[in-house]
C-alpha cells in the first residue's frame, strides 16, 4: 500500500511540475518583446532594410490619403467633405489648388495642419489634396 501510496505521489508531482512547466512558458510567450530598438549607426539587420526601403521618397496622393485622409473625408466626420462628393467639392475646388492645398498644410476649420500628420512631408500633403481634388470632379 505504501508503494501504490508512493507512486501515486510521485506521478501526481511529475503532473503538478509539467502543468507549472507549461505555465511558465504561456507566461514567457505573452511577455515576449514584440519588436526591438534600432539605433542609427548599428546594424540592424531587416529594421535598417525596412527603414531604407520606407524612405525610398515620397508617397503618391492616393497612398497619403489611404494613410491620413480617409479617416475624415470617407465618412464626413467633423464636417468633413467626402472625397467623391461633386455638390461638396465644386465650391472648394474653385477657390483653387493652391488655397486648397494651403488649407491642408496650415489647417482649415476642423481639420488640423496636414490632417494631423506633422511628419508628411509638404509635397505628400499636395499630392493627397490633388488626388481628393481628381476623384471629386
Amino acid at each position: 500500500m505504501k508503494r501504490v501510496l508512493a507512486a501515486v505521489l510521485v506521478g501526481l508531482g511529475l503532473t503538478a511540475g509539467a502543468v507549472m512547466a507549461s505555465v511558465e512558458d504561456e507566461i514567457r510567450a505573452r511577455i515576449q518583446p514584440v519588436g526591438e530598438v534600432c539605433l542609427q549607426g548599428e546594424d540592424c539587420g531587416e529594421a535598417a532594410a525596412a527603414s531604407e526601403s520606407a524612405s525610398s521618397g515620397p508617397r503618391s496622393g492616393s497612398e497619403v490619403y489611404d494613410a491620413v485622409c480617409m479617416a475624415c473625408h470617407t465618412s464626413g466626420a467633423a464636417g468633413a467633405p467626402v472625397i467623391g462628393d461633386t455638390d461638396a467639392w465644386a465650391p472648394r475646388i474653385e477657390k483653387g489648388l493652391d488655397t486648397l492645398v494651403d488649407h491642408a498644410i496650415n489647417g482649415f476649420n476642423a481639420m488640423p495642419a496636414k490632417g494631423g500628420c506633422s511628419d508628411c512631408p509638404d509635397e505628400e500633403i499636395q499630392a493627397s489634396v490633388e488626388y481628393i481634388v481628381e476623384e471629386s470632379q
